[in-house]
């Protein structure tokens, strides 16, 4: 039975301010003083021992940093926010935090994606505020999209010249478009759909998802007054969900037949260039096969700019890897996050909100068992073929990983604590577990109903301790779209936690974790089929991992404007993945 709880606030008596308040308020105002002075002095420092540039990017973090403090409810007077910090639930809010600080537009319609205004009310953390440039280019993103999406004429101009091959003249006013492909799991569509719309921002082009019927109701229109999905019936591309299992008509396999040619360098006029006229459009292999690395080189990434459409086949997060491609990409990348381990936390928070189906799912059972506990822990546990180990193994990896970090609440013999703690609320645990299996959630349902929590539990002993699983569907079945359904829901139930303990190597954790907006800790993954050790690690940035980055065999002719020395101070390797890469500061 569905349980809908209302969470608001109107009709409460406003209490007359007291001496405490006013000095709360008054703490409050010094500490945002010292924290803006502090800033300033970061800056100043900067700009004496690092010079301009340097000085200019600790700026960029610093005001980041200090909006989001603001906003945040430690730096608030008295006004409300995203969260009541006792019982879960939702106060009215403003403007500005049901638009996470400008990073959404408004203007939307309400009913049609209530996820879209009410998602502030269910994250408990708001650790980056969007950069000034990243909500500029958001706003000049979303008039292209009005002016080239389907049913304008300049997208049936590009359509018309797709279908008879050729480009645009050089000078005709004209729309390029990056066309998103559906592969693999949810988790790794998500993230593709991430860096797709990135790769967008950076190169002027319109994105476009080509969303097969497991996937129709899953998210709401993210652009006002458009829409960003590719009408499929009517595209002139055969097989266009096909188009994955046939890597002869990759970028690469272009460039192998001379259908397309890199350009070195176009400074001056003076650069080497083949006369080949450019394709109608360019399939990408970004899968983790990765066929087409040569993409991530400068010289293909100025080939594939001459062509109108990139059709985009990917299940990674490949952001992180494009910080390396050019000078152009990473000084704007920079611009638009100046704190990088914020790149797929805002962008995730921008681009993807789930339909009002999903939305009900996920606010419904929130309500109805998460909501009362004063802290929220999300468990999600991922076991590969290549990494799995008995089921008790993993138990004891779970347990001996919530010890080291403390994250779960210990539990005692004692009876007469458990008699104490009876229908207290302050330090009261909700455990969400996401898995395909139930056996964790018995096992973690067991051991609290058995034992009483100690009073030195995590979160601070005592209290009741709950734990829930959504589903367990026992089998991962991503064509199915009442699957997919429940999967996103528990990815935005796991996203609502006050901590999270995720899988490595997991795109599901890796998404849960950036839209949470928190550093998980990450439970490594048992390689070999033996128990890691340690168990886990603390995330230092809270950003995925590309898993499948090009690796450094790739050989790029161009590599004009690129810092390699800033490249690997913000690009390295995963703390759960050592082939891979990921955004830190």
């Amino acid at each position: 039975m569905d349980i809908e709880v209302s969470s608001g606030v109107n009709g409460a008596v406003p209490k007359q301010e007291d001496p405490p308040a006013r000095e709360k308020q008054e703490s409050s105002r010094r500490r945002r003083v010292l924290l803006a002075a502090g800033l300033v002095a970061l800056v100043l420092l900067a700009f004496f021992v690092l010079g301009r540039e340097s000085a200019s990017t600790a700026w960029e973090i610093a005001s980041a940093k200090l909006i989001t403090a603001i906003n945040d409810r430690g730096f608030m007077d008295g006004a409300s926010h995203a969260q009541s910090a006792a019982a879960g639930n939702a106060t009215e809010g403003t403007a500005a935090d049901e638009l996470l600080g400008g990073l959404l537009a408004p203007g939307m319609d309400r009913r049609s994606c209530r996820s879209r205004y009410e998602l502030f009310r269910y994250f408990k953390h708001f650790p980056y505020a969007p950069s000034p440039y990243l909500l500029s280019k958001l706003r000049a993103y979303e008039s292209l999209h009005r002016r080239c999406a389907p049913g304008t004429p300049l997208y049936a101009d590009a359509i018309s010249r797709l279908r008879s091959g050729h480009s645009a003249a050089a000078g005709e006013e004209t729309c390029s478009y990056i066309v998103w492909l559906p592969y693999d799991g949810l988790g790794n569509r998500m993230l593709s759909m991430a860096s797709g719309f990135l790769y967008a921002l950076l190169t002027g082009r319109v994105f476009l998802a080509a969303v097969p019927p497991d996937s129709a109701d899953l998210f709401c229109e993210p652009f006002p007054n458009t829409t960003w999905l590719l009408p499929v019936d009517d595209f002139p591309v055969a097989n266009l969900f096909g188009l994955g299992a046939n890597p002869d008509v990759s970028y690469t396999t272009l460039l192998n037949n001379n259908k397309i040619s890199a350009v070195v360098s176009d400074a001056g006029g003076g650069g080497e260039s083949n006369a080949t006229a450019a394709p109608a459009y360019v399939y990408l292999s970004l899968g983790w096969q990765l066929t087409d690395r040569l993409f991530f080189c400068g010289e293909h990434q100025r080939a594939i700019a001459r062509v109108g459409w990139v059709l985009l086949y990917s299940d990674l997060y490949f952001a992180p890897s494009l910080y390396g491609v050019s000078g152009e990409f990473r000084d704007e990348l920079r611009r638009l996050f100046p704190a990088k381990e914020a790149a797929g936390h805002l962008l995730l928070r921008y681009l993807l909100h789930p339909g009002n189906h999903v939305w009900g799912l996920a606010t419904r059972y929130y309500h109805a068992y998460l909501a009362p506990a004063s802290r929220r822990v999300g468990v999600q546990i991922r076991m590969f073929g290549f990494g799995s180990i008995p089921a008790d193994d993993m138990y004891g990896q779970i347990l001996a990983c919530s010890r080291q970090e403390k994250i779960l609440p210990e539990t005692s013999d004692d009876d007469s604590a458990a008699a104490a703690a009876a229908g207290e609320t302050k330090n009261s645990t909700a455990i969400l577990i996401a898995s395909l299996y139930a056996d964790y959630y018995e096992r973690l349902r067991s051991r609290y109903y058995e034992h009483a929590t100690s009073a030195a539990a995590a979160g601070g002993g005592g209290g009741w301790v709950g734990v829930f699983q959504p589903t367990h569907e026992e089998v991962q079945d991503t064509g199915k779209l009442e699957h997919n359904r429940k999967a996103l829901a528990e990815i935005y139930l796991l996203s609502f936690s006050d901590e999270l303990l995720t899988s490595g190597i997991s795109t599901f954790g890796y998404v849960s974790a950036s839209l949470a907006g928190v550093r998980p800790t990450i439970l490594l993954t048992a390689f070999g089929h033996k128990v890691p050790d340690p168990p886990c690690r603390r995330a230092v940035s809270m950003e995925p991992c590309n898993l499948t980055p090009p690796s450094a065999d790739v050989k790029c002719r161009s590599k004009e404007g690129v810092d390699g020395e800033d490249v690997a101070r913000h690009v390295r390797t995963c703390e759960d993945k050592d082939g891979g890469v990921k955004f830190f500061d």
